[in-house]
């Protein structure tokens, strides 16, 4: 019993733990990207953009739009020259879909303006060119002017008015904002390349977007947040269901430690076995009678199991603290991961199959040795007493 309640316990707590860590990134991501994009499919400005916004709009799960443009190029300061991604926003409309300008001091924001080329850069974009708060960064945009000298890159000098702080690698390394109008200048467009949506339920924004582009001209095309990070996702649920699979070979441990279990009662009670079957059991009963044994043996197991791994997964942010402090360390540094708690999100989709699975082995145990204990001979068991 010990045994099984420890495996459905371990099941819990740590598919609970891989579900917070998931939650917490899931979350940081969804901050800085939009919900669902509509974009140009060849990469200029959007046409009509008004009647596309209205088109959206009228999808009962889209709650608010904003324009933007966005492009891949260099960024230089000094000697130091690193790719990234230049993202055109309008602040007061991109607050209403992400948080990536609302995490923005006010008066940062308040410096996006058009004509200023001012920029935000991601904190380990501005780390890596050794740029600070004031200082000139150089734009260097990938088509340049044809010229009798041959093909001259565009260069546009912008200030670094604020660093952004996301939490995500990825984005704090490459993203640079500035105002929708100085992008448009700067890349010569004559309108935002797409428009960034924010729907009322994340989780769908698959269907959303499905949904948008059976209605939106062809030469449009839409994606959503989770198709942006496929290979993230994919990784994600691999694991979950790896680390399912090892840890349920602890409950099928148990399980087997249970099969050896009522094989020694079985080879214990043979007399008893024997004497009941004389006084007229039959070897129906006796199976039962065994995996009655078993089977409380295993509900009892996975009962307690669930209660252990529900308690610790809802308070892992006490006990995990407590350890640490027990022990004086800590098990996520600030200066080395992304989240310095130990996060924890139980979820009925993962606890019902561990219990489900969990009472199946424990009922399947019993079987084999319920069999034997039903096949003993009265004669051969009483024989020598």
């Amino acid at each position: 019993m010990t045994g099984i309640a420890l495996g459905v316990a371990a099941l819990i707590i740590v598919l609970s733990v891989m579900n917070g860590f998931q939650k917490e990134v899931r979350d940081r991501m969804i901050a800085v990207l939009s919900h669902v994009e509509i974009l140009s499919a060849s990469g200029e400005s959007v046409e009509d953009y008004e009647s596309v916004k209205a088109l959206a709009l009228k999808n009962t799960e889209v709650l608010a739009t904003a324009p933007f443009v966005y492009a891949q190029v260099l960024m230089a300061h000094g000697e130091d020259m690193r790719g990234a991604l230049v993202r055109g926003i309008d602040p007061a409309q991109e607050a209403e879909v992400t948080d990536v300008v609302t995490q923005l001091p006010p008066s940062v924001q308040a410096q996006l303006l058009p004509g200023s080329y001012n920029v935000v850069l991601g904190i380990e974009l501005a780390r890596s060119l050794g740029v600070s708060v004031g200082e000139p960064v150089t734009l260097i945009a990938p088509e340049g002017q044809v010229t009798p000298a041959g093909v001259i890159p565009r260069l546009k000098q912008l200030r670094v008015v604020g660093v952004l702080d996301t939490g995500h690698y990825d984005f704090d390394s490459s993203l640079a904002l500035i105002s929708i109008d100085d992008a448009e200048r700067i890349f010569r467009l004559t309108g935002p390349m797409g428009m960034r949506l924010k729907v009322k339920d994340p989780q769908g924004a698959r269907q959303v977007a499905d949904d948008l582009l059976q209605t939106l001209p062809p030469q449009l095309f839409v994606r959503d947040w989770t198709r942006q990070n496929k290979t993230w996702f994919s990784a994600v649920q691999i694991e979950k269901r790896m680390m399912f699979i090892i840890l349920t070979l602890i409950v099928a441990v148990a399980a087997f430690n249970l099969v050896s279990t009522l094989v020694m009662t079985v080879t214990d009670k043979r007399a008893d076995i024997a004497i009941l079957r004389t006084m007229g059991a039959s070897a129906r009963s006796i199976l039962l009678i065994f995996m009655v044994q078993g089977a409380l043996i295993g509900v009892g197991g996975t009962l307690i199991g669930a209660a252990l791994g529900l308690g610790v997964a809802f308070n892992i942010d006490v006990i995990v603290p407590a350890i640490e402090h027990l022990l004086g360390m800590s098990f996520l540094p600030r200066d080395i991961y992304l989240i310095s708690k130990m996060p924890s999100d139980p979820q009925s989709a993962d606890i019902v199959p561990i219990i489900f699975i969990s009472l199946i082995m424990s009922l399947c145990a019993t079987l084999y040795p319920s069999w034997r204990a039903s096949r003993v001979q009265p004669a051969q068991a009483l024989r020598y007493e």
